[in-house]
């Protein structure tokens, strides 16, 4: 380390120093701070605790409802969704391939086409 470096360096551990010692304030660790409570204290701490249990009781109960009909509704919607899914995916995934197929398919007829190229001329009718 270069001198000005260790210059910069022991004027800010000085200057730390000289802050730090003059905010600690001194502790006496054998002395413990007795705390009386009266029984008023401990009323109005038991009624703090039971009515703030009893929010929370009802928040979760609220909660829990508002998830039980959100399940519901998932439910409900599920092969609805699971096709918007696979469509998605097909018409990212394979849109190309599909009328790579369509353009082989041009020359044949109807009995002449597999099960599996009739899906995917359809597929592109209705993607179209």
């Amino acid at each position: 380390m270069s001198s000005v470096g260790q210059s910069i360096l022991m004027a800010l551990t000085v200057t730390v120093n000289k802050y730090a010692s003059s905010n600690v304030q001194s502790v006496r660790r054998n002395e413990t701070k007795h705390s009386s409570l009266t029984t008023t204290d401990l009323r109005r701490r038991n009624i703090i605790f039971s009515s703030s249990s009893s929010f929370l009781a009802a928040a979760l109960t609220t909660s829990d409802q508002l998830l039980q009909k959100y399940l519901k509704k998932s439910e409900e919607n599920k092969t609805k969704n699971d096709k918007e899914r696979l469509d998605s995916y097909y018409k990212r995934n394979y849109k190309d391939y599909f009328e790579f197929v369509e353009g082989s398919t041009k020359g044949k007829t109807e009995a002449e086409l597999s099960e599996s190229e009739k899906r995917i001329l359809e597929w592109l009718k209705a993607n179209k």
